[in-house]
């Protein structure tokens, strides 16, 4: 099997049926989904029930306790059984050959242990790209480099080799129940590089109770997490200067919410010049979120 694509759910029972759809109708099958009910209280288990005995294709549906979304993916990357895995939101959807486009663009590359997997773009419903696109129909990059360097912005969807997933887990903090995605693609970029291609392969809607909505909300309430994401992009050498200090000032914005935890991620002294800046920007994120 190539693709495990991995769904984490929480409470979206009535989002679910049209991800659904949309993988039945992927012009390529060589797929199975992977669902990581993250404690969901609605009816997710029901109407998950109701796909598997439509037998279209391979579902294995996990319940656990509420953990968040980084601990549902590396349950599902221990489940996964394809040699890709593609996180799909449940409140999102496929193009109707998204599978195939990653599939195809997989196979020039997939010998090559240089590379962690391919990444496509993002696109709203009506199939608009989210962001500003590649300037080329290819780029072989690492996504440090795509983002800082080269200044492409919007979403985009990486499909990893399982295998990378294992290597380079979400760390699990006690008490914590977010983790940024981009503190794992970050050291994922420090070893591998992904294939780029210029296609929409994940139609994107963003819920107004989703993590994206409340994100300072949840940045806040897993402050080790956010700062160890922030600390690190502050050693990255192909960082720029002022990314390093737009990531020393969350550091410190975020430090604030960490008085409970003994053990913090460390910078250097020298970052020690914004922490005034980040005092200012906890302050507001307590204004904006009472």
């Amino acid at each position: 099997m190539l693709i495990t694509v991995f769904t984490p759910t929480y409470n979206r029972a009535h989002l679910l049926s049209r991800l659904y759809d949309s993988l039945c109708k992927q012009t390529y099958i060589d797929f199975e989904w992977v669902i990581v009910d993250d404690g969901s209280s609605d009816k997710t288990d029901e109407v998950v029930l109701s796909f598997i005995s439509n037998k279209l294709f391979s579902i294995n549906y996990i319940k656990q306790k509420n953990g968040g979304k980084h601990r549902a993916i590396n349950r599902g990357v221990k489940e996964a059984k394809g040699e890709l895995f593609f996180i799909v939101d449940s409140d999102d959807m496929l193009p109707v050959d998204a599978l195939a486009n990653v599939s195809k663009t997989y196979e020039d590359i997939k010998d090559d242990n240089s590379f962690a997997g391919v990444c496509g773009l993002d696109g709203t419903l009506d199939g608009k790209i989210i962001g500003c696109g590649l300037q080329k129909d290819i780029v072989d990059e690492n996504s440090l480099n795509i983002r800082v360097r080269d200044g492409v912005t919007g979403d985009m969807k990486e499909v990893f080799k399982t295998s990378v997933l294992k290597e380079f887990p979400f760390p699990e903090i006690r008490n914590e129940k977010f983790c940024p995605e981009m503190l794992l693609w970050n050291r994922i970029a420090t070893k591998y590089k992904l294939r780029y291609f210029n296609k929409v392969i994940y139609f994107a809607e963003y819920q107004s109770d989703g993590i994206t909505s409340g994100i300072v909300r949840a940045r806040m309430n897993s402050p080790i997490a956010s700062m160890m994401t922030y600390a690190e992009m502050t050693k990255y050498k192909s960082v720029p200067f002022l990314e390093k200090c737009k990531s020393a000032i969350n550091y410190w914005r975020f430090y604030l919410c960490s008085k409970q935890h003994l053990i913090k991620p460390k910078i250097a002294m020298s970052w020690c010049l914004l922490f005034p800046i980040g005092f200012i920007m906890h302050l507001r994120d307590i204004r904006l979120t009472r």
